[in-house]
């Protein structure tokens, strides 16, 4: 059985297809959502909803940032469920090396536009008490912000409903081609363009694609209003969290509008399963107690995980779908989903309408990779 076709039908959605769907539907495209289950599963529903300026490379600072002002923007109309904050983050130095660091990027954020402060040891002190003496200091980004993913999801989702949009959830796609998608319940459904944005999921419809599965987890402890006032990140985040094939751990601390905190944050490599590993639990909290003593008086209330899709070099995979017209990819954004998927969701819609898109594309197309050894990708 085949529906009547649509300009674009989005397959995924989460927060980085429902963002494409509210993108399209917004500029008067006709729009189908897809899922197999239902609105914000997968990463995000594992996620941080940190909204953050990240300088890895220059093209992630670019999607980030573009990224970020596409957020403030859209803040004054999400619903006060979405929890829209904006605690600003900070980047934790623990010594002078790690100061270095942070007087480097001052520099780097300064030249772009983003207003950071950079900290000495009794200005991060009296910003937040809680953190253990000793630290060097560390780097006050205060236009970062946070937001809760899934509510924000489905605000985008009933955004596109408005606009005439369809949803078609409890079916999963069991292929794609130029032109339909084809559901496991034997419907097809026909459009101009397909987006694929199923996060590590991805890899059943593109197994050519390099994306590798990276397992995290996260805790949420008990109210305790005012615990710490800014997210909190250690500076040694990038090299732990994301420089190494191992299982790693970083201290990151999240305070949420409702009191609770959020913790974070763990990476494994190809574990596939969704069961909570203790023993990496374990070292997450010793860490988390090693910037933030405070921490062991705090009760878990909910621990879970979630798996988040990762390419070479860290970068997502936005743009068309080698052998498959009019089939564009939105996926491996890793960590940065939330972040950026008001940037991908301008990207792809530029893609689809042949119109500038305000960022260069380059950087994130898939057609980048020519070749990736069968090791990483497996």
């Amino acid at each position: 059985m085949s529906r009547r076709s649509r300009d674009v039908v989005v397959v995924g959605a989460g927060i980085v297809g429902a963002a494409c769907a509210f993108a399209c539907a917004r500029a008067g495209l006709s729009v189908t959502l897809v899922d197999q289950g239902g609105i914000a599963g997968g990463a995000t529903a594992a996620g941080m909803g940190h909204i953050v300026v990240m300088d890895d490379s220059e093209a992630q600072f670019e999607l980030t940032r573009f990224s970020q002002r596409l957020w403030d923007e859209l803040a004054s109309q999400l619903p006060a469920k979405a929890e829209f904050d904006r605690p600003g983050t900070i980047w934790v130095a623990s010594n002078e090396e790690e100061m270095a660091t942070v007087r480097a990027r001052h520099e780097y954020y300064l030249k772009r536009g983003v207003e950071s402060e950079v900290l000495d040891a009794r200005a991060l002190s009296e910003a937040e008490p809680r953190l253990r003496d000793g630290l060097a200091g560390g780097l006050l980004v205060g236009g970062d912000s946070v937001i809760y993913p899934p509510c924000v999801v489905q605000f985008l989702v009933e955004r596109v409903l408005q606009q005439g949009g369809e949803v078609h959830f409890g079916s999963a796609v069991t292929s794609l081609d130029s032109g339909s998608v084809a559901l496991r319940d034997g419907s097809r459904l026909p459009a101009g363009s397909v987006v694929l944005a199923t996060g590590h999921e991805v890899r059943r419809l593109a197994p050519s694609l390099p994306l590798r599965p990276r397992k995290g987890h996260l805790l949420i402890t008990d109210r305790h209003p005012g615990f710490v006032r800014h997210q909190l990140i250690e500076l040694d985040y990038v090299k732990s969290a994301h420089g190494s094939e191992q299982d790693s751990v970083a201290f990151n601390i999240q305070p949420r509008r409702t009191g609770q905190m959020l913790l974070g944050s763990s990476r494994q490599f190809d574990v596939e399963d969704s069961a909570v590993d203790r023993r990496l639990v374990a070292r997450l909290v010793e860490r988390l107690t090693a910037f933030l003593p405070a921490i062991s008086g705090l009760s878990a209330t909910r621990i879970w995980t979630g798996q988040r899709a990762v390419t070479p070099d860290r970068l997502p995979l936005i743009g068309p779908l080698a052998g498959k017209d009019g089939v564009i990819v939105a996926a491996g954004h890793e960590g940065l989903g939330t972040t950026t998927s008001l940037g991908t969701a301008q990207l792809v819609l530029a893609l689809i309408t042949q119109r500038p898109p305000g960022l260069k594309i380059e950087p994130y197309l898939p057609s980048r990779f020519k070749e990736v050894g069968d090791a990483w990708r497996n």
